[in-house]
């Protein structure tokens, strides 16, 4: 490391030169990086619901599509309007009641369920199947365009969602870095003695934002919800590396004369000092890696890159910033405005008993609150109501009583009796007021005359579609038992049948969240306590620490529970994680840094307060740093995807800092015993 030091700072101006025309190839590949608006796409391919979405697209045409309502208008307007959205790029199909009766076939010869069901009060609806799936930018473009024929709320469509996540996502995406840098800002310039040295780190991290948002381009795509928060993630969990740097090379000036010995000495402590925390924080997002949603494997990749690149930069392109214009950060020194925390460390050290009795007691309303939060998984609940498709799908829910329409996909050899006594099942289930199957097509003498739009759907060499609609919510606990019911029946007539739609792919995503909540806490606690047994050499106190951060993040998934706030499912299963690999860095510097005073002092008491001394300025401004980083996006965002896990985040910040401030001393002291037995010391 010796070498690299001495390499970097003798190289400083060749080094801030590459780095600065390396953004052009970074910023390149992040304008070519496509963005994912449909969190369903991340549900792997082994799920049934998939592979029946894969079968509509592919077989039918009927990987999405639209429902377009459209008011007082004749037989004759609804075909015109139905040519006009046929020229539409990426449309496959369209078909309306008025395709029927233009056919010759009676209204009357329709069954009533299914007439109310198109045709209601003069509003008929049009339904628009596309060539491509949901999320993909053909069908997206062709629900834009159709929303230049048709007024916006009236299309109701998982596309349509897409579309207006799309829109809003990107109108706040600017917003959210300018908030988090000017509070980091005000932050770092409170943290820090120059008004010169934040505006370097910050650019520096800005540096490694666009290096790892650029490198995103080799995974192909990435998530929105990776793309909003990877910047303030990066930039919340990465601004102590440099930090660190700065305060060691100061003190480092102090010992020597020459500036760039004491930045090659800054360098090599830092990589030391930073390494193990890093290396948790890295092992926290990849421990993402593990759901069976690959939305975690996304967002973990992503940030595990964020934190090599904020390592990277740190350690040669800050510097070279540091001793390019050191002169000029000289002269915008200014008094550190940052107090010293007298109080707290006094109380943490003189209220040892009372602290750990506080700290039992915490324990029971954490555990409840943690196990018992509320958490939802429908997609358009994150979002305004106001947004169009929400407008749609309430004037759809409202009007036809459309809430939660399902297909069927079943073997095309299932024999016409059975298919009938699937039918008359399915009929008698609670809260499902519509089943339509090709024998009652057949039955009622319609298949002759059918439009070939609806005759290429009914005449399937493969399968035999069947149309249900629920009267339930999706992802409603009442809809999902529903889909249950349904699967046990259908898979009697047909063992590979399969139940496709949304409510059922939301049915997937709620048993395979479950899972992956466990799946990824259980992991991220195992690999990181591995990493913390040869970082801190010790196996008494990575069990200590562990215990002390999972008890914060208890505390800040609690505080939703007592709020009564309901939480979207993807921040119930990442936040622990993220907080966990993120603020775990803030014990381990207060217990190395307690076994280095336990060499000096043989009093407990004493070492504690020569180390809270030191470390609490450092976790402070390192958990503001974060704070500010998330807490603007939280409030500001009206996605409360993002905005549940920013304003978790932030939350889990301050309570992370306080009980490593607080909590953590009492602990180290009273096992104080069972840490020296456990910790090997050089």
């Amino acid at each position: 490391m010796k070498k690299i030091s001495n390499y970097i700072v003798n190289h400083a101006k060749a080094i801030l030169i590459i780095g600065l025309f390396l953004l052009i190839p970074a910023t390149i590949g992040y304008i070519n990086t496509r963005i994912n608006y449909d969190i369903l796409i991340y549900l792997p391919d082994s799920v049934d619901t998939i592979k029946g979405e894969n079968i509509l697209t592919d077989e039918f045409g009927l990987g999405s599509y639209a429902f377009v309502m459209v008011k007082d208008k004749s037989n004759t307007e609804i075909i015109d309007l139905e040519k006009k959205f046929k020229k539409v790029e990426g449309v496959n199909k369209v078909i309306s009641i008025a395709d029927l009766l233009d056919s010759g076939v009676p209204s009357t010869m329709l069954p009533d369920d299914v007439q109310e069901k198109l045709y209601k009060d003069n509003q008929t609806i049009i339904m628009v199947t596309f060539n491509g799936s949901t999320s993909e930018d053909q069908t997206i473009n062709a629900v834009a365009d159709l929303r230049k024929i048709v007024e916006a709320d009236s299309i109701s469509s998982m596309t349509a969602m897409v579309l207006d996540t799309m829109e809003l996502s990107n109108q706040e995406i600017m917003i959210y870095v300018v908030i988090a840098i000017v509070l980091c800002l005000i932050a770092l310039t409170l943290a820090t003695d120059s008004y010169l040295v934040p505006l370097f780190l910050l650019s520096n991290i800005g540096i490694a934002i666009i290096y790892n948002l650029g490198s995103n381009v080799f995974l192909g795509q990435i998530s929105y919800i990776t793309k909003a928060i990877t910047a303030i993630l990066q930039l919340g969990v990465t601004t102590d590396f440099s930090i660190f740097l700065y305060h060691t090379y100061e003190q480092e000036k102090n010992i020597t004369k020459d500036k760039n010995e004491a930045m090659a000495n800054a360098i090599r402590s830092t990589f030391t000092s930073v390494l193990g925390s890093s290396l948790t924080t890295f092992a926290g997002f990849l421990a993402l890696c593990t759901m069976s949603l690959t939305l975690g494997k996304d967002i973990g990749i992503v940030m595990a890159k964020g934190v090599l690149c904020g390592l990277l930069t740190v350690l040669t392109i800050f510097p070279s910033l540091l001793l390019i214009f050191d002169n000029k950060i000289e002269k915008t020194k200014h008094k550190n405005l940052f107090p010293e925390f007298k109080l707290i460390q006094k109380f943490a050290l003189n209220n040892r008993i009372i602290i750990l009795i506080l700290f039992v007691i915490l324990m029971i309303p954490a555990y409840i609150g943690n196990k018992n939060y509320d958490v939802y998984y429908k997609l358009d609940e994150s979002l305004p109501k106001t947004l169009a498709f929400n407008v749609a799908n309430k004037k759809l829910e409202e009007k036809y009583n459309i809430v939660s329409p399902q297909i069927i996909l079943i073997n095309k050899n299932v024999k016409k009796g059975e298919l009938k006594e699937l039918t008359d099942e399915l009929k008698n289930i609670e809260g499902i007021d519509l089943v339509l199957s090709p024998g009652e097509v057949v039955d009622s003498g319609l298949i002759s005359i059918l439009p070939e739009e609806l005759d290429d759907i009914i005449n399937n060499e493969k399968y035999n579609l069947v149309l249900i609609n629920s009267k339930y919510e999706i992802a409603s606990d009442k809809l999902n038992n529903q889909l249950s019911k349904v699967n046990k029946i259908v898979k009697k007539y047909d063992k590979k049948a399969i139940v496709a739609g949304e409510g059922a792919l939301m049915k997937d995503l709620v048993t395979i969240a479950d899972h992956d909540f466990k799946a990824v806490n259980y992991t991220s606690l195992a690999v990181i306590f591995v990493i913390m047994l040869f970082v801190l050499k010790s196996i008494g106190l990575p069990i200590i620490l562990i215990s002390a951060i999972e008890f914060a993040i208890f505390m800040n998934m609690a505080c939703a529970y007592f709020t009564g706030t309901s939480l979207p499912f993807i921040a119930s299963i990442v936040v622990g994680t993220i907080q966990l690999g993120a603020t775990i860095d803030y014990a381990i510097l207060m217990s190395t840094r307690y076994l280095e005073q336990r060499k000096l002092h043989s009093n407990s008491k004493d070492a504690m307060k020569n180390t809270l001394s030191m470390v609490t300025p450092s976790i402070i401004t390192s958990a503001l740093c974060f704070f500010c980083a998330t807490i603007g996006v939280g409030l500001y965002t009206k996605i409360d995807m993002i905005g549940a896990i920013c304003n978790l985040l932030a939350r889990g910040s301050i309570i992370s800092m306080l009980v490593v401030l607080l909590i953590l001393p009492s602990l180290l002291m009273t096992f104080d015993k069972i840490i020296m037995k456990t910790t090997k010391t050089n």
